[in-house]
């Protein structure tokens, strides 16, 4: 991944909800293309201080440029829930705001050696960070019929869970599932389209797959549960999901959490004109919370 084709999503909502100041120490848990690290760059200025994370070996790589144009940006490959680890490293406590753009971004999907699209054919990987954890093709090699299904259906929420899952340990038998073609293949012949429906039906199967594969839940779990501590009082975290398992936690995270303070009360969604330039950006919900003061300050 030597350039990015990645558009930020949902920026200037991002720089009004995180309130960025110069000086500002900030963090951008989801790395991807730096669209987002590259504006919180601009408004920290040499004075602040912008900390990337990401799982993705390539985008670590590829992240050169970005630093060397805003020196204030310093990259670590890491989960997002790892920031505390991260943050110790660096011999920081807390920060002032936080982002997360949540899901993959657009250079891995237009990757086809990483198997995450089901519109090209590649090794049906789907491993945010290929070093670590198993392909989806050796998971689908050794569970069972039910532990497929249970997976489509938790993570996909797939009606059909059981119809692919049988389909899927039926042709294992005779060949091995090994790429993101096969599998896309399989799953088209197993769902109906219904007529003038858009999305494809293998979309939801891609989905549970790479967020089983990655253990993307736990990690917002996970991260809902330690980010709040990292955040200096009045400090801000803003979340963006992209589809109702990710999104449903944060929303009930900050309406909930004692050390947060809800600053949205809706979802703030992309709009017409955001959609028209980037229609992936169709099913982003933005949300924001702001750090309460301890009850010893």
């Amino acid at each position: 991944m030597t350039s990015s084709s990645h558009i930020p999503v949902l920026a200037d909502e991002v720089l009004a909800w995180l309130a960025p100041r110069p000086g500002s120490v900030l963090v951008d848990g989801t790395l991807g293309g730096g669209g987002h690290a590259r504006l919180l760059a601009q408004q920290v200025g040499r004075a602040g201080r912008v900390i990337g994370l990401d799982r993705d070996p390539a985008v670590i790589r590829a992240a050169g440029p970005l630093i060397d144009t805003h020196p204030q940006v310093s990259v670590f490959q890491a989960n997002y829930a790892e920031l505390g680890q991260v943050l110790a490293d660096v011999e920081l406590t807390a920060v002032d705001g936080i982002v997360l753009d949540l899901g993959l971004s657009s250079d891995q999907l237009a990757d086809p050696r990483r198997g995450f699209s089901f519109e090209q054919d590649g090794p049906l990987d789907l491993r945010f960070d290929p070093t670590r954890g198993e392909p989806a093709w050796a998971l689908l090699a050794r569970w069972n019929e039910r532990t497929v299904a249970d997976v489509l259906y938790q993570f996909g929420q797939e009606r059909f869970s059981r119809r692919i899952a049988r389909r899927i340990v039926h042709t294992r038998r005779q060949q091995p599932i090994r790429t993101s073609g096969q599998l896309a293949d399989l799953v088209r012949r197993c769902v109906p389209r219904s007529r003038g429906h858009r999305i494809d039906p293998a979309t939801r199967t891609f989905q549970a797959l790479r967020i089983a594969v990655n253990g993307e839940i736990d990690s917002l779990n996970h991260a809902l549960a330690e980010l709040p501590d990292l955040l200096r009082p009045g400090g801000r975290l803003v979340i963006i999901a992209f589809h109702s398992l990710e999104d449903r936690p944060v929303k009930q995270a900050f309406r909930q959490d004692p050390r947060l303070g809800n600053l949205t009360r809706k979802p703030v969604r992309p709009t017409a004109a955001e959609v028209a330039r980037n229609p992936r950006s169709r099913s982003a919900k933005l949300r924001a919370a702001q750090r309460c003061p301890s009850p010893n300050s």
